[in-house]
C-alpha cells in the first residue's frame, strides 16, 4: 500500500525535454562539440553532467572543463523558464492537489538543478504541497542511482517499499526499483522512445495515476 508518493519533475510536471534538447544543442553548438541527436534518448532522466562528461571525454577537449558547459546549459535554460508561457503536464496540478488534499505525503526528487528546480516550484505555484524536494545537483551521482529516492523516503519517514514513484524516462524508473519502490510510468510523447517496461504500471494521462493507486492490493 503506498503511504507516501514521489514525483520526478521533467517530462512529468513540466513538459521540459523538448526545451532541455534544444538547449543542450545549443550548448554544444556554442562550445563546438560534436553530438548526434538520435542519443538524446539515454541520457533523459539524468543530470546534464552525466551527458557532457561522456561528450567532452570523447572530444578529448582538454581547454574545456564539465563545469563551463553545465553553467552555461543551466543559465539558457533558466532564462528561457524565467520567461514565462511554459505550462504543467496536463493533469499534473490537479494530482498534485488531490494526492495532498487525501494527506498523502508527496516528495519532488529530480535531476534539475536547484535554481531550475525552485523556478518550476515557484512559477506553478505548487511547492506548498511537497514535505520532501530535492534536486539531484545536490547529490554526488544522477539518476538511475537510486540515492535521490532513498534519501526522499527518508526525508518523507516511510520505507521505500511504501513508496510510490512517478516517471516518463528508463533511467528515472531503474532508480525507483533500484531504491525498491513501486513505479508508475507516465508516456510522455516528447520524452522520446523511452524503456518503460520495469514499471509497474504505465499511464497515457496523468489524470489515470490516481485510478492506478486505487488498484492496489
Amino acid at each position: 500500500m503506498t503511504k507516501a508518493f514521489i514525483f520526478d519533475m521533467d517530462g512529468v510536471i513540466i513538459d521540459s525535454e523538448p526545451i532541455h534538447t534544444r538547449v543542450k544543442r545549443d550548448t554544444f553548438r556554442h562550445f563546438g562539440l560534436e553530438f548526434a541527436d538520435e542519443d538524446f534518448d539515454r541520457y533523459m532522466g539524468g543530470t546534464s553532467g552525466l551527458i557532457f562528461r561522456d561528450v567532452l571525454a570523447k572530444s578529448g577537449r582538454k581547454d574545456l572543463r564539465l563545469e563551463d558547459l553545465v553553467e552555461y546549459k543551466h543559465a539558457h535554460y533558466l532564462e528561457i523558464l524565467q520567461g514565462g508561457g511554459i505550462e504543467p503536464v496536463e493533469g499534473a496540478r490537479e494530482l498534485i492537489g488531490s494526492l495532498h488534499a487525501k494527506g498523502v505525503p508527496l516528495g519532488l526528487a529530480t535531476s534539475s538543478w536547484p535554481k531550475v528546480m525552485n523556478t518550476v516550484l515557484d512559477n506553478f505555484g505548487i511547492r506548498q504541497y511537497f514535505s520532501s524536494i530535492i534536486s539531484g545537483g545536490e547529490l554526488p551521482e544522477s539518476k538511475p542511482d537510486p540515492a535521490i529516492y532513498l534519501l526522499s523516503a527518508e526525508r518523507l519517514g516511510v520505507s521505500p517499499a511504501d513508496c510510490c514513484v512517478l516517471e516518463d524516462t528508463a533511467n528515472g524508473l531503474l532508480a525507483a526499483k533500484r531504491a525498491g519502490m513501486r513505479a508508475i510510468a507516465f508516456r510522455n510523447p516528447n520524452s522520446g522512445q523511452q524503456d518503460l517496461s520495469l514499471a509497474d504500471a504505465v499511464v497515457d494521462r496523468l489524470a489515470d495515476v490516481e485510478r492506478v493507486l486505487e488498484m492496489e492490493v
